[in-house]
């Protein structure tokens, strides 16, 4: 359960997500983990980091990082101000990990986008594992936990497609295997904007799991029998597992909601 963002996490949201996955028949293997309570795991992680001098302390604010930054594929690239020292002083510090050693691309193969190759240090810069307020990174987080929980598979949108090789950059400096990656197109508005609270998308409905379900793969591209949707829950399962084409997803990072529409586009 990613709660790492405690003060915008809302009481009660967390079992709820968990009912729907049960609705729908998604049930986890083992325990539950949550994220908001591994504080000491990520800790001990970030104390490696900055013994092998990968992590360095910095207390530059997003101002002083838009005057002085270029713009990268996710924002400003943060230029390596405190890299040698902290320029300014104050109260509690963030801290980076460094992604000019090494400097090289960091380059993997998506099952479905191919090829991805990014230059870290000139893409993205150095990036934050631990926030000034004391609240960890998803980009440690989650690397921490899929080594702890040995996860061999990662699918995922393909809006987190960019935060792969920071996840690898991590992988490397600390040892630990790379998982093999699939990142799926995303569900677009007709503006190109992701489906999510942010853009006032529905809510899935949970009391109708079988036709939420054969929509969704119908939307991807797997062309389920109309009488798929008058099934038990367990055979839509069935059916989608034993009819699963990732093939006709290749290079598709979106998906029109409003069109169905495939949206191709090029690697980095």
């Amino acid at each position: 359960m990613e709660d790492l963002d405690t003060p915008r996490c809302v009481p009660g949201m967390a079992d709820d997500i968990l009912r729907t996955l049960d609705a729908f028949g998604l049930h986890s293997d083992e325990p539950v983990i949550y994220q908001s309570r591994r504080t000491a795991a990520y800790d001990e992680v970030l104390q490696h980091l900055r013994d092998s001098g990968a992590a360095y302390p910095c207390c530059c604010t997003r101002k002083e990082i838009a005057d002085s930054a270029l713009h990268g594929i996710e924002g400003f690239v943060y230029p390596g101000t405190c890299r040698e020292g902290m320029v300014h002083l104050r109260a509690t510090p963030a801290w980076r990990v460094r992604t000019d050693r090494p400097s090289s691309p960091i380059a993997f193969d998506d099952a479905l986008q191919g090829r991805i190759r990014q230059n870290l240090a000139s893409e993205i810069g150095d990036f934050v594992v631990k926030r000034a307020d004391g609240l960890f990174a998803y980009q440690l987080a989650v690397v921490v936990d899929d080594a702890f929980q040995k996860i061999s598979n990662v699918v995922r949108g393909a809006d987190l497609l960019n935060s792969s090789p920071r996840q690898i950059h991590l992988q490397n400096l600390l040892d630990l295997p790379t998982p093999h990656y699939m990142h799926l197109p995303v569900a677009v508005n007709a503006a190109g904007e992701k489906l999510s609270k942010q853009t006032l998308a529905q809510a899935v409905d949970s009391a109708r799991p079988v036709n939420a379900l054969w929509h969704a793969l119908a939307f991807l591209q797997q062309h389920p029998p109309q009488a798929l949707q008058d099934e038990r829950l367990d055979t839509v399962w069935e059916w989608a597992r034993s009819n699963w084409r990732a093939e006709r997803l290749v290079g598709c990072r979106a998906l029109s909601a409003m069109t169905d529409e495939l949206d191709h586009r090029g690697n980095e």
